[in-house]
């Protein structure tokens, strides 16, 4: 089980129902063109963005780096996907369409190949929400447990980061 290296909080406001997380080297770079978009991760070179639902105006956002691969926190989540990307300088920020780039103070061991945790919960007070996957327009389960992390805002979202190899 790996050890927290270092931890941030923010927030972000998704535009075109994404927002990503990039390696801020890598310019105006997008997820790749076949990226399965029946799926929450979308990822691309040095990034991975999160589709969301169009419900959803604000996420609180929990980014942990780790040592290695942690723990599942507790509780349940309404959605978790795992994805590897290679960061090559791994200098984080948080990117939307209409919004930029926006440089996050989360500090990572070193450039290389990292895997992503990515959890979800969506605020059962401010549904309901549907779903942004290609081909599914459900209505998405809205678990309790997650109030205080959510904050009063629509999402809430956990991202945990190890590193699987060095550059």
């Amino acid at each position: 089980m790996g050890r927290l290296l270092d931890s941030c909080d923010t927030t972000v406001s998704a535009s075109y129902r994404l927002f990503g997380l990039v390696d801020t080297t890598m310019g105006a770079e997008t997820f790749d063109d076949d990226a399965d978009r029946s799926k929450w991760l979308l990822p691309g070179p040095g990034l991975v963005y999160l589709q969301v639902p169009s419900e959803v105006g604000t996420t609180v956002i929990r980014l942990e780096s780790w040592a290695a691969a942690p723990a599942l926190p507790p509780g349940q989540w309404a959605g978790q996907e795992e994805v590897e990307v290679d960061l090559p300088e791994g200098d984080l920020g948080l990117q939307t369409v209409d919004g930029g780039l926006r440089a996050i103070p989360l500090v990572l061991p070193s450039p290389g190949t990292y895997r992503m945790r990515w959890q979800w919960v969506f605020n059962p007070a401010a549904g309901p929400f549907t779903s942004p996957l290609q081909g599914c327009s459900d209505v998405l389960v809205t678990p309790a447990g997650h109030e205080a992390a959510l904050g009063g805002e629509d999402q809430f979202c956990l991202v945990q980061i190890w590193r699987t190899a060095t550059s």
